[in-house]
Parts: structure tokens; sequence; C-alpha cells
């Protein structure tokens, strides 16, 4: 009996540890992308954190998009979103994929802030003068971006 309490035992820790290995993200093919903030140390202040491959074709959709985000959110987040060293991160990494924060989470962003949690640029304030439709064009221009970069 004792036998068979070790051997179930060992093959729970076994399972758990097979399921461990298998549900960790899988980070080759992410084109460099990892969920940990890249070391911005030797990068200007004020410079893009990362580079960011652009789509040829957008949507009207993302067009739309894409204006809105150069007139609101590109002062802090970058050109491309691609981030601003010392200032707010790049919107094209793996940290914002869209199983990590969903759509929602970008529409929360605008309406109520962010405390800072991935990065250390501080608390991120409310944003004013986008619509929900503003902020889902924008969206879908952040995702067009990523998808162009390895990231979806």
């Amino acid at each position: 009996m004792n036998k068979t309490i070790i051997l179930g035992a060992m093959g729970v820790l076994l399972a758990g540890g097979l399921l461990w290995v298998v549900s960790r993200p899988d980070e080759s093919g992410m084109g460099g992308q990892s969920m940990t903030p890249p070391d911005s140390g030797e990068i200007p202040q004020g410079a893009a954190i990362v580079r960011v491959a652009l789509p040829t074709e957008l949507s009207e959709q993302t067009q739309m998009g894409k204006r809105a985000f150069d007139a609101v959110c590109a002062d802090c987040h970058g050109p491309n979103a691609a981030g601003q060293n010392g200032v707010a991160p790049p919107l094209v990494h793996k940290t914002y994929e869209p199983s990590h924060h969903g759509d929602y989470a970008f529409l929360a962003a605008v309406r109520n802030g962010v405390r800072s949690h991935h990065w250390d640029f501080g608390d991120m304030p409310p944003v004013e003068g986008l619509t929900d439709a503003d902020v889902a064009n924008v969206v879908a221009y952040v995702r067009a971006l990523q998808r162009e970069n390895g990231i979806d």
C-alpha cells in the first residue's frame, strides 16, 4: 500500500511538472519580444525603445486610429507606438498582446488611467478628448502594428 501511495504521489508531481513546462509561454517566434521589459539603460532619453516594422497597408479604421494615435498618444508612447525611453512604454511589445491586455484594457486605461505595473515610467493618467470609437480605432491601429511585428 505504501508503494501505491508513493507511486501515486510521484505521478501527480510528474504530471504537475509536465503541465507547468507545457503551459509556460513559448517566447520563440516573437520577433525578439518577451514579456520582460527590455533593458533601456543604453537608450537615450526620449528615444524609441523598440523598432517597429510598419504594415504596407492600413484599413480605413486603422488609418483613423493612426490619426488619433498620432494626435493624442504619440506624445508619450512615441511614433508608431515604439515607446519613448523615460516617458512611456512601447505598445508594440509582447506585454500588450491581446491575450494579456485585451482591447478593453486600452479603453479602461484611457478612461481611468493605469497604475504602473509592468514598466517603471510611473502611472498613466486618464486621457481626455478620446471617444470610445476613437479608442477602438487606436486599438485597431496598435493591433495592426503588433501583428506586423509578430505579436498576436
